[in-house]
């Protein structure tokens, strides 16, 4: 009855879910209640609300690392997974820190030319930058 489910066997809607279920059961460790939305609000594909009443954190899913242009100035949090490990970071946080450390120059085709840059594994330099976003 209960057997275990290949992550490489869901399709596309199939792997949104378990990102879902998998990040909101690690927030719930944190005090968070996770309210999945049916459509982006604001950018975001969730909301963490926090027991302390006053926190809430607009939250994109994503697969991966990811920045994009579409996600500045909207107070958006990212979470992806990688392995064992669950991110969650405050894009424009984590955008400027790119930025500031020269991560993001003119080599960076993609978010110079479609506004998003995104990294299926991560460079040990971007888990650095993560680390205090680990949950």
């Amino acid at each position: 009855m209960f057997e275990p489910v290949s992550y490489e066997d869901l399709n596309s809607r199939q792997k949104e879910n378990y990102n879902f279920q998998k990040v909101a059961g690690r927030l719930a460790d944190y005090g968070y209640n996770c309210l999945r939305l049916s459509d982006d609000w604001q950018g975001a594909d969730f909301i963490a609300c926090h027991i302390d009443g006053e926190t809430f954190l607009k939250v994109q899913l994503k697969g991966r690392l990811t920045i994009d242009k579409k996600y500045i100035g909207k107070g958006i949090y990212i979470a992806f997974l990688h392995g064992e490990d669950c991110f969650i970071y405050p894009h424009d946080d984590f955008l400027n820190g790119l930025i500031e450390r020269g991560f993001l120059g003119a080599q960076s085709r993609l978010w110079r030319d479609q506004g998003t840059r995104s990294w299926p594994n991560p460079p040990a330099w971007a888990i650095k930058m993560l680390e205090g976003y680990r949950i």
